[in-house]
């Protein structure tokens, strides 16, 4: 029998003098009442009351039992409410899981604004590559981007595309020619992220259909900004989300090739655990990423300053 719910129970009888009266206010039975008084004295070891045909009296274990029952009552009420404001109040600690590269330059300034509007909100911004464990980790939501997120069983909403660019250097097309079909690419030093194309194909969408090429290089990794700044400094060709290189492409520090060619797009979307008692804070964050994303950043599609002819 529920121990917590025999306390209450027996402070609703000692406070009335009356089993039924307690059973009158508590909507249950005087035979249901007996029971939880009998169970908690039971587990007690000790009688709570004195039980006559006309009057309940408290024993001197009751009236001690009654003292600390209806402090533990109140400590459960105090833990009720808190843990419900918790969730209802927009305040507290929002822990986001974000990929390195788009944290730092994107998320970043997002979180910064967002916390204007809820200062007693904090948005801790955690580096996740997509294959932690969300629970594991503590994570109240993840931006992943990808095809689609690996996270099976958690709620992914779709937030902004991201689509795709070929890049490199003009020192390196200098030295090393400029690529004209996907084909070519296999002659020339691609700088693979190992982690979206661990077999190392890149694949395209060209005129006459789909087209995919197996490349490979003197340098991979797994963290966009080594291969992003390997191809500012000429050695070699990367493929990236727009978002991660579009300054590089306004500065030419780096050109996009192969323009006729669309690459493979990936979307980012916010991935959390379930909807079920949502805090409020991570709502807030949530409705806060979407109302941005309803005006796409210029990243978030081809633009006509990124298309480059290519050469004759």
């Amino acid at each position: 029998m529920d121990r917590l719910r025999c306390i209450e129970v027996f402070v609703e009888v000692a406070r009335d003098g009356s089993f039924t009266a307690a059973a009158r206010r508590l909507g249950m039975s005087k035979a249901t009442i007996t029971k939880h008084v009998a169970s908690l004295e039971r587990a007690l070891g000790v009688t709570l009351l004195h039980r006559t045909t006309k009057h309940v009296c408290l024993t001197e274990a009751g009236i001690h039992a009654l003292s600390q029952g209806q402090m533990l009552l109140q400590a459960y009420e105090d833990i009720e409410t808190g843990t419900r404001q918790l969730v209802q109040a927009p305040r507290g600690i929002i822990r986001v899981g974000t990929p390195p590269s788009f944290g730092s330059t994107h998320l970043s300034p997002l979180a910064a604004k967002f916390t204007e509007n809820y200062p007693e909100i904090r948005v801790v911004l955690l580096h996740d590559d997509g294959s932690s464990n969300m629970i594991t980790q503590g994570l109240d939501l993840a931006l992943r981007i990808g095809a689609s997120p690996a996270d099976a069983g958690h709620v992914a909403v779709p937030l902004v595309d991201a689509p795709q660019v070929l890049v490199a250097s003009e020192k390196y097309l200098r030295t090393h020619g400029r690529p004209r079909t996907p084909a070519d690419l296999s002659r020339h030093n691609c700088l693979v992220q190992t982690l979206k194309s661990p077999t190392g194909i890149w694949r395209f969408t060209g005129r006459n259909g789909e087209v995919s090429v197996r490349v490979s290089g003197t340098m991979g990794s797994n963290f966009c900004d080594a291969i992003k700044n390997a191809a500012v400094h000429g050695h070699g060709i990367s493929m990236h989300p727009l978002y991660a290189v579009s300054e590089e492409i306004k500065t030419k520090r780096l050109t996009v090739i192969l323009p006729e060619y669309e690459v493979t797009e990936v979307k980012i979307y916010i991935v959390y655990p379930t909807r079920k008692n949502l805090p409020a804070r991570t709502r807030h964050f949530i409705d806060f990423l979407k109302a941005w994303a309803r005006t796409p950043p210029d990243w978030s599609k081809p633009l006509p300053q990124y298309q480059v002819v290519a050469a004759e």
